[in-house]
Formats: structure tokens, C-alpha cells, sequence
């Protein structure tokens, strides 16, 4: 027995939300003062460092168990399953539903309850639940999927990464830029076909590095303090990134016997573009091999950063040849790779 992603899906809101939006946006530094840059290069300066061009937003009228609805709507599909076997819902997200102009996070019911009941799911031994865990809640949650197969507790699990970062931003912070909407889902389960999840990591580092992303007051003192907006100590998470993602991504590699030359595409979680490309050179620096051309598909250009989503889009997005230069072959070894708030790594070595 495999366990294998069988179906995907992923929901790319519409609405384009470029650069130039934020032109007359007034940020200030976290002490409420004035940023002594005009915002054409605060923006230019994002861009540079961050690769994000624009980003998506959800309609008003959604939330984040719609966008995660649609997602696995299209991943049922893909994988041509009767919903009605799925053993298990998992939803990773962050804050919940939050709706559009509002500031209160909603998660009763919770998201993978929501998303179940849109389904029409009526199998109540269907078990729907969320999962908390930072930007890597999809990839920790397609390995607690495969727990539950390996168990024997599940045959097919449905995983799922939605959110709407958007809602919870303070838009007088720079990072505001960086956060988007989106949702992606899998199917996750047992079959007899050859490949699958070869190996996993996980991690969580807590000690010194659980506060480098809270929920914090706005950069603009003179806004309502019982207001709270996700903020982020950038450089800590970075200089973070770099040491710990590329020892986790060798562990899980090394755990697999799978050797670097046979990887084929490595998907890391899109926070920052350079912050993932440095994170490929030190991972290829572990192994003192070259990094070959296109190994590291990336979305956050177009996409920006919608934390559990951004991983199971990309896969979803290469998976049916909609990014130029991606393709995937039956056989080849791929790596799922993610950083986040807890702050929490994790990774896994699959086989297409």
C-alpha cells in the first residue's frame, strides 16, 4: 500500500490587486512614525525583495471556507471520488472566517464543518476538523493524513489550505503587501500504485522563535488598540528560514534514500522570493551539487502570500501545466517545504 495525492484542486480569487493600489496607502513604522520614503520606493523596494507584483483578493461576499469549498470541490473532481467515502476533512487555516470590512474571526462551526455541510456530505463517520499551524498547515495536514492511512484509521483523507490573509492586515504596515486570498485541497489516500509519500519532517521551535509572527496593533497609534492585525518580525523569520528549512528539507530527503540528483521539482512555501531562493542555495549547498534549472516552481509574483494555500496552488497550478517551464512526469520526486508562525517546518518527499 501507497498513499498517494490522487486529486487536486485550487481557487485563485479574481480580483487582481497590483502594486500600484497601494501608492496612496500612508505606512509608518511600527513607533507611528512617518516612513522617510516617498511610497513609489517603499514599493519598488518591496518588489525587489519580496518578487510580488500584485496579489489576489477574495470578493467581498466570500469567505474562507467558500474559497476552501471551491477548492475541494474541483480536487473531489479531479480525483473522481464520491465524496461520501472521505474519511476525513482537514482544513488548515489561520484565522477562520473573517468577513470583508469586519475584525472578528469566526470558527463556529469550524471551517472543515462549513465546508463538509457545502459539500452535502451526509456520512457522519466523514470526520471534519482544523488544524492550526502557520503556513504550513497544508503540508502538516497531508501528513497527518498519511498517519491516518498508515493506521489504518483512513483510506481517503481530503486536505485542505484556505485563507484570507487580506482581511487581517494593518494597512499602514509594509507587510500588508506581501498577504493574499486563495485556497488549495487534495486528496489524499491508500492506493496500489507505485510512488507516494516517500518521507516526512516536521518541527516546531518555540523556545526563542514562537512570537517572530503575532497578531499586534496597528503601525498607527492613534487607531482603536483593541484592534489586531498580523504583524511579523521579518528579519528574525528569515535568518530563521534560512538555517532550519534547509536542514529539515535534508533530514526529510535523507529519510527517503532518495538521492539529490533524482529531485525533480521542490515546492516551498511562497513567502518571500528571495528568502526561497536563498533557501534552495543553502539546501543545494548541503549537498554540494549544483541547482538545476527550474527545479523551484514559484507563484508569489502573481499570487502574493496566502500562507496555506500557496503550496497546494503551486502543485495544483504545475500539476496541469499552467506555469511556464513546470511540468510533471509520472515517477518524479518532488519536495513540499514550508516555514511559519509557531514557528513551525515541516516537509515531505514525495514520488509523482
Amino acid at each position: 500500500m501507497n498513499i498517494k495525492i490522487t486529486g487536486t484542486g485550487s481557487y485563485i480569487p479574481d480580483t487582481i490587486e497590483k502594486n500600484d493600489a497601494f501608492h496612496q496607502h500612508q505606512f509608518l513604522n511600527t513607533d507611528g512614525t512617518v516612513i522617510n520614503h516617498p511610497n513609489e520606493v517603499i514599493i519598488e523596494k518591496f518588489k525587489a525583495i519580496t518578487g510580488i507584483a500584485e496579489r489576489r483578493y477574495a470578493k467581498p461576499h466570500l469567505n474562507s471556507s467558500d474559497l476552501g469549498f471551491f477548492a475541494a470541490e474541483r480536487a473531489i473532481n479531479d480525483a473522481g471520488i464520491n465524496p461520501e467515502t472521505l474519511d476525513y476533512i482537514i482544513v488548515a487555516h489561520n484565522f477562520g472566517d473573517v468577513k470583508h470590512n469586519t475584525i472578528q474571526s469566526d470558527v463556529i462551526p469550524s471551517l472543515a464543518a462549513r465546508i463538509k455541510h457545502s459539500l452535502r456530505i451526509k456520512n457522519p463517520k466523514c470526520v471534519a476538523y482544523d488544524i492550526l499551524f502557520g503556513c504550513p498547515g497544508w503540508v502538516e495536514g497531508v501528513i497527518q493524513a498519511k498517519a491516518f492511512i498508515k493506521s489504518g484509521m483512513a483510506k481517503r483523507c481530503l486536505v485542505i489550505g484556505s485563507e484570507t490573509l487580506s482581511r487581517v492586515v494593518d494597512k499602514h504596515d509594509r507587510d500588508a503587501m506581501i498577504f493574499s486570498d486563495g485556497a488549495g485541497a487534495t486528496i489524499v489516500e491508500a492506493t496500489d500504485e507505485p510512488g507516494g509519500i516517500l518521507a516526512h519532517e516536521t518541527a516546531s521551535f518555540t523556545y526563542d522563535e514562537a512570537y517572530f509572527l503575532y497578531y499586534g496593533n496597528s503601525n498607527n497609534q492613534s487607531l482603536d488598540k483593541d484592534t489586531r492585525y498580523i504583524k511579523m518580525d521579518g528579519r528574525k523569520i528569515y535568518e530563521f528560514a534560512l538555517t532550519n528549512v534547509p536542514k529539515a528539507m535534508q533530514s526529510c530527503l535523507d529519510a527517503s534514500g532518495v538521492d539529490i540528483t533524482q529531485v525533480k521539482k521542490i515546492f516551498i512555501h511562497q513567502a518571500n522570493e528571495k528568502m526561497d531562493e536563498a533557501i534552495l542555495k543553502r539546501f543545494y549547498r548541503l549537498y554540494r551539487t549544483e541547482i538545476p534549472e527550474h527545479i523551484m516552481p514559484m507563484s508569489i509574483q502573481t499570487l502574493g502570500n496566502s500562507s496555506v494555500a500557496t503550496v497546494p496552488t503551486l502543485f495544483d497550478l504545475v500539476r496541469n501545466n499552467k506555469l511556464e517551464n513546470h511540468s510533471l512526469s509520472k515517477g518524479d520526486v518532488i519536495i513540499f517545504a514550508s516555514v511559519g508562525a509557531g514557528m513551525h517546518i515541516n516537509a515531505i518527499v514525495y514520488k509523482y
